[in-house]
């Protein structure tokens, strides 16, 4: 492979570990909010267990979040040495902005967060979970803010090759920002509730559940129910204005091959880009249109109609159904949990969750579906951008590197071999976390703090 493809999947490689991370950490943190201010509420002892495991859990994920991001950046010098040299002007304040303001609220605060308890007063501990959470979210918008324009770029002129920005509102909100920064948030919203739920399940199953196990398993599943349905009607819009700014993607990931009215909703298949088909397809007439235009009788661009200029049809074919496809099962298992929670308090059971085996086991093997969720939705994202890297202006093959491919293929195995490792070794973790929990938050004493000191 030459030396473009050995970077694409380099690239590729590191923001899929990467982003397993932020995608956590950003609703956590104000999952732990919500569990803060629960517990100076009512001072249920539940709900400071709960802060207390799932702020560990937090801090392991950021750390591991932290150390990925330097990674990323460092390849847009090794790997993409021309998407700086062009973009620079662009990229960099917004990955500056990101910085000065996201990730030093987070540095400043995270401290007192982790470490403040009994130190500062209970209302400066509960203002730094809150700059925290602010911060992870800020984080997002500004990292959302650079992937959105390199999908929809506006606010720019090119002068000699270089893209110097003429409006930086319409740079940072540039036309698909709002949907992809809501997408995103949502799915951190989801992706945290069946992490919380997951491991709250399997600590029910396990015998190693506390008090804060049963608050946390109940507001993940409301989280969660509540966030799905929302999830499938931010993708609603996000799809009509990929219809609008990038139909070459949506003409891919439905595999729609000739221009034509009507279309038909492609639900299973195999795309054949060399013949132009897709093989054995199971289609529903018309549906694509009234999904994707929200009409009928809407004509849908083809293939046909971008020849040299569409990324490769089957990653982001196969990709787009997984990801719909977990957001079905992820919509159904909440849903029904939730039900059967509600069931349960109606039914004057009182707070401790009592939910049937089979439904444990359920949560508990959905733990990481919202990685999943994600992963397959950011590969529809990043490869349906292709060819360009800013699209429509710039084509990755343009700001590739030119060190051997021998060269990347060694860096490339060594990355997958050290994310393979910290993969599973944070599974193990809070697999053992999970299993081996505190009953009862560490207290905070003069003798404590002597010793912490020395």
């Amino acid at each position: 492979m030459d030396a473009l493809i050995l970077s694409r999947i380099q690239f590729a490689a590191n923001i899929s570990f990467h982003i397993l991370f932020p995608t956590i950490t950003i609703a956590l943190c104000w999952f732990l909010l919500f569990f803060r201010l629960r517990f100076l509420k009512t001072r249920d002892p539940a709900w400071e267990e709960a802060y207390y495991f799932w702020t560990k859990v937090f801090a392991l994920t950021f750390a591991l979040g932290v150390v990925s991001g330097i990674v990323m950046s460092f390849q847009f010098g090794t790997n993409w040495p021309g998407f700086m040299e062009k973009t620079g002007d662009i990229s960099g304040p917004l990955l500056g902005y990101e910085v000065l303001t996201a990730f030093f609220l987070e540095a400043s605060f995270l401290g007192i967060m982790l470490f403040g308890r009994g130190r500062v007063s209970e209302r400066v501990h509960l203002i730094a979970t809150m700059l925290v959470a602010a911060g992870t979210t800020l984080s997002a918008f500004w990292i959302l803010s650079l992937n959105s324009w390199m999908q929809t770029p506006a606010g720019f002129e090119i002068v000699d090759g270089r893209f110097i920005p003429v409006d930086w509102l319409a740079v940072v909100f540039n036309p698909s920002f709002p949907y992809r920064f809501a997408h995103k948030l949502l799915a951190s919203t989801l992706t945290a509730s069946f992490l919380i739920a997951g491991l709250c399940a399997w600590q029910l199953i396990k015998g190693s559940a506390t008090g804060g196990t049963h608050k946390a398993l109940r507001t993940a599943v409301v989280a969660a129910s509540v966030a799905m349905p929302l999830q499938f009607l931010v993708g609603d819009m996000h799809g009509l204005n990929t219809l609008e700014h990038q139909p070459a993607k949506i003409a891919a990931l439905e595999g729609i091959w000739q221009t034509e009215k009507s279309a038909p909703l492609t639900l299973f298949g195999f795309p054949d880009e060399a013949a132009g088909t897709t093989h054995y397809a199971v289609k529903i007439p018309k549906l694509a249109s009234l999904i994707l235009a929200h009409d009928m009788d809407a004509e849908l661009k083809g293939l046909n109609e971008f020849p040299g200029a569409h990324p490769p049809v089957a990653p982001i074919f196969w990709a787009f159904r997984v990801m719909v496809g977990v957001g079905s099962l992820m919509l159904l298992v909440a849903w029904v949990a939730a039900w059967m929670l509600w069931r349960q308090r109606h039914a004057g059971a009182g707070a401790r969750v009592e939910l049937p085996r089979p439904i444990l086991y359920t949560l508990a093997g959905m733990t990481f579906s919202g990685w999943l969720a994600t992963l397959s939705g950011w590969y529809v994202t990043e490869i349906g951008r292709q060819p360009f890297i800013v699209y429509g202006h710039l084509r990755t093959a343009e700001v590739a590197t030119q060190l051997p491919s021998p060269m990347i293929a060694v860096t490339l195995t060594a990355y997958l071999i050290v994310y393979g490792l910290l993969l599973v070794t944070y599974v193990g973790v809070l697999k053992y976390m999970a299993e081996h929990p505190v009953k009862h938050p560490p207290e905070v004493t003069p003798a404590t703090l002597g010793k912490a000191g020395a």
